[in-house]
């Protein structure tokens, strides 16, 4: 078996077939299909047993983190894909990938591809480009620029990521404690980009992504959890290679930076400038984000952040 397709479902009932419709147009056929129903209520789990080639598989709802460790324990595969159930793959995704995996050598960990926003099949090129990322084969280095290893980060995502799953399983897999929502995926994919070289296929878009079936993309009534590697950094510290810590600590330090403006700006100025003193390291004033953290991390910053949700109307019902 060449890859192993692993789908975790939650309450997906009006998405799930139009996903694994996806999945069974590929051009690529040397695949398996794990579906982890992670305590649906619905009856997206009667739609996937309606698929006898598929194999389904049951737990109590522990988070999309937790369902994915539970399929890749369960794939058979040497590479393994992830595809949420509300997201498509274009019909080339797995060829390509697969393809591009082999021809990039050994040591390459994983391919990710370009995708499209739906509604409205927006093409990402141009953002992800702007950020700095291009197509072939990258490698974090002591010298990298941290913002751009955080970019490099972001682009990285479970729906458009085929990857090695002996690296998957040396790494420990996804995050999956205390039912996280966010960012359980780039708990892994940081230590991943610390260790292996990783190829992207920025163009031509592989992935159709659906924004509006999103719980998290339509959060507008608080700040997002904070992410486990800033809840666990050690974790991250102790599968971090010597020669990279220092770019380990530089890129927590932006990304603490980042979540503190966010929680600032949601009136949580206390744990923003806990969060940012956390992470203080040397130079932290030349990186992104330092000026309006520090600001964000004072009651001036709960003040101007709840006037300007007051002149968005961010948060009303």
């Amino acid at each position: 078996m060449k890859v192993s397709v692993i789908i975790p479902l939650c309450n997906k009932s009006a998405t799930i077939e139009r996903t694994l419709a996806s999945i069974r147009a590929q051009t690529f056929t040397d695949y398996e299909v794990i579906v982890i129903d992670d305590g649906s209520t619905d009856d997206g789990p009667e739609k996937v047993q309606r698929r006898t080639e598929i194999r389904l598989l049951s737990q109590p709802n522990a988070g999309p983190g937790a369902a994915r460790n539970r399929g890749i324990r369960e794939a058979q595969g040497e590479l393994l894909a992830f595809l949420d159930a509300d997201d498509e793959w274009l019909p080339d995704y797995l060829n390509q990938s697969v393809s591009l995996l082999e021809k990039s050598g050994s040591e390459t960990a994983s391919v990710t591809s370009g995708y499209v926003e739906w509604p409205g099949e927006k093409t990402t090129e141009p953002l992800w480009a702007r950020r700095g990322l291009t197509s072939g084969v990258h490698r974090l280095t002591p010298q990298t620029d941290p913002l751009l290893a955080v970019h490099m980060l972001a682009f990285m995502s479970p729906w458009s990521t085929l990857v090695r799953a002996d690296v998957i399983r040396e790494l420990g897999g996804f995050f999956d404690r205390q039912r996280c929502l966010y960012a359980e995926d780039a708990f892994l994919w940081l230590k991943v980009l610390l260790r292996y070289p990783v190829a992207f296929q920025m163009s031509p878009p592989l992935v159709r992504y659906h924004t509006e079936a999103s719980d998290l993309a339509r959060n507008l009534r608080g700040p997002r959890p904070i992410e486990p590697f800033l809840l666990f950094p050690e974790e991250i510290e102790n599968v971090c290679p010597e020669s990279m810590r220092e770019l380990l600590r530089n890129i927590l330090a932006v990304r603490a930076l980042k979540t503190a403006c966010m929680l600032g700006y949601w009136g949580q100025w206390r744990q923003a400038s806990e969060l940012r003193k956390r992470f203080r390291t040397r130079g932290m004033w030349r990186l992104p984000y330092y000026l309006p953290a520090m600001i964000c991390s004072t009651p001036l910053g709960g003040i101007l952040g709840a006037a300007c949700r007051l002149r968005l109307g961010v948060g009303r019902r």
